[in-house]
């Protein structure tokens, strides 16, 4: 893609923005030296932290706790309990609940309850298993189910409402309703939780994290050590991934760090084994959907109710936010006339469910897919006919929480694109020829659309700061509150700061997440990371320029709209100087050459206790079409090909963005198809390590898997330049593997809705194909 000239404020052609230029750390990722906090030089003395929990015991009050032989054991230095924590016992990010060691109880299978401090690693985790904890035991609640029948929830239940949908689902001509069980996810980042914590003077405490929200694990670590924020820097230059997982979750283990290094006063790490760290870390929520859809023969919804009954685990954790998200996305892309979309956040005695990618919008948006896919089976339809015929349009654009959609027609150009790229018409024939002649395979094609909103859906998260300096030498320095954990966010806030200031890339150094320069961060998450802090770092480094501008037009005597940055040059008039000659001139001229950007996303009004406003500040559009075939005899599935269009406006960086889409699309396949979480009716994680739960390899990517930019004339939002956000949407796009599976399925009984729940596991399918021969399809 060519760089577009943009001279309205660079004064110069953009050399970085809208370039496929690598990301900064991608010789590092493949050389092997890209530093991660286990990878850092460990300082004099560094002692190791292990969690010990109760591993027999699945919930109930704690009788006795016996440690005597963890104490003794050799190379322990010290054995933290609850009693230990100066301050406030709890991690949680906002609401409570989670202790940081357990009190008087255990609340799920794997709670840390007491934690090893040794001198090694291994010293740690062989004492770890010498305690003695008797547990009176509880009969746990583990299903929806069963925390139905109890009533008990973490959060209030909550709903959206237009209209009169029970009436009209009276009154409609055709009514269908069924229940969709959706699992949950594991995030398996490859860099596991840890977290390395080095005392200072006067009680402070430098945290090394792995962490989406330095910010928080700030605040929480001072509250656990009783502490005001000042003396807690949290520092976090790269994670080995995140995916919401490292949002909230990474508190617990920083706490864990920060106490270990109080007591002892000396720097201590913690670094989870991937069994405990499955065990004992929140997953993306699982959910029960009830649903019940009105609509008229040709498949237009005329009313929809909605159910979302989500697990949560034991605590409310972020699961006020998640649910909400899975409410605002029980539409996709359709347009309900009259409906009603309702919500439970049930408790259970499990790990408490946390932030994933997409943050409960997956889930409510599946939920609608399988909706239409059930109207199109039964009415003999093509689904893709029934998804456009409930497409938002000019008239019909309101979502069940009252935000205009007023991008629609780019939701239809997606679709009409990919529809006529992939010939989705004639394979849809093809499709069908093979299934009238082929008895034990089945082939199943989709395309489905995504429409997902972006911002933080509290208001307050809206908002980034940024530092930037420029040197005398001409060189910049970069920081903002944003994290990378791979996803290239980095990368583009540094092509927009060399823009603006005219230099190149080398000149920008790139410098970890800290809470010592940039404070009261938000999370990087809600794919808002770059939409925020790349407009904060982009109005420090114009406020610096524009100082410079200023200084330049006074000193070269020429108007302030001649004067351009350009490849580490000015033009001023007829003279050219160097920045660094320009900068030297303006610090010897006592002008400040530094700058705090801030930014705040505009137009962000929701307010949910009226649930009313306007939650995001624009929709990102993308759509998919899958092919698969399944077997069945056993249940086994192939994805044969895979074609994706998807919307990033005007991209920052095209080749980041992509990479962003193919991930983000494996990931959901993954979730939907291999990844499924088991607990035993005693609420113990049965599915904890890579042999038994099944992430996609490097086989399950289809030999067809074509990933496109829609070719956007920008976001009409006034972001940076006219970007969209990229981080999350894409996951969405997997949807059409799951619709795909399931029309493979329905061609086994036309006009019956196969009984397939996510994730369609081999199991799973061979299960719905036995319901369909047998009668039982829903």
């Amino acid at each position: 893609m060519n760089a577009p000239h943009d001279t309205r404020r660079t004064g110069a052609p953009l050399a970085h923005v809208h370039r496929s230029l690598p990301h900064d750390s991608a010789e590092k990722h493949v050389t092997g030296t890209a530093v991660y906090i286990d990878d850092m030089v460990e300082p004099q003395g560094l002692l190791h932290v292990v969690p010990g929990w109760a591993r027999q015991a699945v919930r109930g009050r704690i009788l006795s706790m016996d440690l005597d032989a963890v104490r003794a054991a050799p190379e322990v230095v010290a054995v933290l309990t609850a009693a230990d924590v100066p301050g406030l016992n709890d991690c949680s990010p906002s609401i409570g609940g989670d202790p940081v060691l357990a009190g008087g109880e255990i609340l799920f299978y794997g709670q840390v309850a007491f934690a090893v401090v040794a001198r090694t690693r291994d010293a740690a985790r062989r004492a770890a298993r010498l305690a003695r904890i008797e547990v009176e035991a509880a009969t746990p609640v583990v299903t929806v189910e069963q925390a139905l029948a109890a009533d008990v929830t973490v959060l209030p239940d909550y709903q959206f409402r237009r209209g009169a949908p029970e009436a009209r689902l009276a009154t409609a001509q055709r009514r269908l309703e069924g229940s969709f069980r959706i699992g949950g996810q594991e995030h398996f980042y490859l860099e596991g939780q840890i977290a390395m914590a080095i005392p200072g003077e006067d009680r402070s405490m430098l945290l090394h994290t792995s962490t989406q929200h330095p910010t928080e694990v700030q605040h929480v670590v001072a509250k656990v050590l009783g502490l005001p924020d000042a003396l807690v820097t949290a520092e976090v230059r790269r994670m080995g991934g995140g995916f919401g997982g490292k949002e909230s979750q990474a508190n617990q283990w920083a706490c864990l760090a920060a106490l270990a290094a109080r007591i002892t006063g000396r720097p201590c790490k913690i670094r989870l084994d991937r069994d405990d760290d499955m065990i004992m870390t929140g997953k993306r929520h699982d959910f029960r959907v009830d649903w019940s859809v009105g609509h008229d023969d040709s498949g237009r919804i005329e009313a929809v109710d909605m159910t979302l009954l989500a697990r949560c685990g034991y605590s409310a954790d972020l699961s006020l936010g998640v649910v909400d998200r899975s409410m605002f996305h029980s539409d996709s892309s359709y347009f309900y006339p009259d409906a009603v979309i309702r919500s439970r956040r049930l408790r259970t005695d499990t790990c408490s469910n946390t932030a994933f990618r997409g943050f409960g919008g997956p889930q409510g948006m599946l939920a609608a897919e399988r909706m239409l896919d059930a109207i199109a089976i039964t009415l003999g339809l093509d689904p893709l006919e029934v998804r456009k015929r409930n497409f938002y349009t000019a008239e019909r654009n309101l979502t069940p929480y009252g935000m205009p959609v007023e991008e629609w027609q780019t939701l239809h150009r997606v679709v009409e694109e990919l529809e006529e790229r992939t010939d989705y018409w004639q394979r849809r024939h093809e499709v069908r020829a093979f299934n009238a002649r082929s008895h034990v395979l089945k082939k199943g094609l989709a395309l489905t659309p995504v429409k997902f909103g972006i911002s933080f859906t509290l208001k307050h998260l809206n908002q980034a700061g940024a530092l930037v300096h420029l040197y005398t030498d001409g060189s910049v320095h970069l920081n903002h509150g944003g994290t990378e954990m791979g996803q290239g966010l980095y990368q583009k806030v540094a092509q927009v700061v060399a823009d603006e200031l005219g230099v190149t890339l080398d000149k920008v150094a790139i410098t970890a997440t800290t809470t010592a320069k940039v404070p009261n961060t938000g999370p990087t998450a809600a794919s808002s990371g770059t939409d925020l802090n790349a407009m904060a770092a982009r109005n420090a480094a114009r406020t610096i320029r524009e100082r410079l501008v200023a200084l330049a037009a006074e000193r070269y005597a020429c108007p302030p709209e001649t004067v351009v940055f350009r490849n580490n040059r000015v033009l001023a008039g007829d003279t050219e100087v160097s920045l660094a000659e320009l900068a030297r001139a303006a610090h010897q001229a006592r002008i400040h050459l530094s700058d705090a950007g801030f930014y705040a996303s505009p137009k962000i009004t929701w307010d949910r206790d009226s649930a009313s406003g306007r939650p995001f500040l624009y929709f990102a559009y993308g759509a998919a079409a899958s092919e698969v075939t399944i077997d069945t005899m056993t249940g086994e599935m192939v994805v044969d090909r895979v074609d994706v269009l998807h919307d990033v406006g005007r991209s920052l960086n095209p080749a980041i963005d992509i990479g962003q889409i193919e991930g983000g699309f494996v990931q959901g396949m993954g979730w939907l198809t291999t990844e499924e979480l088991v607990w035993d009716d005693q609420g113990r994680l049965r599915t904890h390590a890579p042999s038994t739960y099944k992430i996609p390899t490097a086989s399950d990517i289809p030999a067809h898997f074509d990933v496109r930019l829609y070719d956007s004339p920008g976001n009409p939002e006034e972001t940076i330049y006219r970007s969209k956000a990229v981080g999350e949407p894409p996951v969405m796009l997997a949807n059409s593997v799951f619709s795909a599976i399931t029309d493979a399925i329905a061609s086994l009984r036309p006009g019956h809705v196969p009984p397939l729940d996510a994730p369609a596991t081999p199991e799973a399918i061979l299960k719905a194909v036995r319901a369909m021969k047998s009668g039982g399809a829903a």
